[in-house]
């Protein structure tokens, strides 16, 4: 199976997903996302139009955009996630004959939440997207001093606060929670649930703490050559890449050798080749 097929496939599950968790979960207790998918809910609500065809309509401006500014592949992926989610949406609203799988709103919302979640957050690991304020953030993020996430939730505020008026306050405050725990569940989806830690130690020990942590964790270790800014010593600088699980562990090693040890520890979404499996420890 090429990388491209597989890819097609995953975006097609992840769609999928995102429709159950709306049409079966969410929709049917008047539980809206954020999002383009937000502002096509309360459309659909107002006007009887199909969600399914605003959701590809109101989408294709930031799609155009997004084309020229960002570029063909992330583009055409999202238009073909947004397309399938539009049509797996609409069979499964007929299938269900829009009725929700529990009738209790509160477990809809927390469970509509994470199945959208997991979704959103396949189809954006492999490229791709099913909203177009994420394109729009991107664009704007370049201009202004907000992240991507900040921007996208300050158009969620307003998007979950117009709910309010739609589909009553209750409403309002359940999609927010949908909305609080879809966006959890992505992160989790697209970092893995190992999250990945970038870890860098600047140490006068730099050699005896790699090879605590080569015998200790069976992890790999870089060392890199500084200097330091201020005294103008030369340092030896350690660069490893550790599970969230390994991280206490990890520290609590270093701590032994030099509890003066500079520590920096990042988040990493993704690790390709070289040697990150773990060695044996004897």
């Amino acid at each position: 199976m090429t990388a491209a097929i597989r890819t097609f496939i995953i975006i097609t599950f992840g769609a999928a997903l995102f429709a159950i968790g709306l049409e079966g979960f969410l929709v049917p207790h008047q539980v809206i996302d954020g999002g383009i998918v937000g502002v096509s809910l309360i459309t659909s609500h107002l006007t009887s139009i199909p969600f399914s065809i605003l959701l590809i309509v109101l989408n294709l401006p930031f799609l155009f955009i997004g084309y020229k500014q960002i570029g063909k592949k992330f583009v055409l992926s999202t238009l073909y996630g947004i397309v399938v989610a539009s049509l797996f949406s609409s069979l499964f609203g007929k299938l269900l004959h829009h009725q929700a799988v529990t009738a209790d709103t509160l477990l809809a919302t927390i469970f509509g939440g994470i199945i959208l979640g997991v979704g959103v957050g396949l189809v954006i690991r492999n490229g791709g997207s099913l909203d177009g304020t994420e394109i729009t953030a991107i664009l704007i993020n370049k201009r202004v001093p907000f992240s991507v996430g900040e921007i996208v939730m300050f158009f969620n505020l307003f998007i979950l606060g117009a709910a309010g008026f739609v589909f009553g306050w209750d409403q309002a405050m359940y999609s927010l929670l949908a909305y609080f725990i879809a966006y959890k569940t992505i992160d989790v989806t697209v970092e893995g649930l190992d999250q990945t830690r970038a870890v860098t130690i600047i140490s006068d020990h730099s050699e005896e703490i790699g090879d605590a942590i080569s015998e200790k964790l069976g992890r790999g270790v870089t060392y890199m050559q500084g200097k330091g800014g201020y005294t103008g010593i030369d340092k030896s600088i350690i660069y490893c890449i550790i599970t969230r699980l390994e991280e206490s562990a990890f520290i609590s090693i270093v701590d032994e050798i030099d509890k003066d040890a500079f520590i920096a520890v990042s988040h990493v979404h993704d690790v390709k080749g070289g040697q990150f499996k773990k060695k044996d420890i004897h």
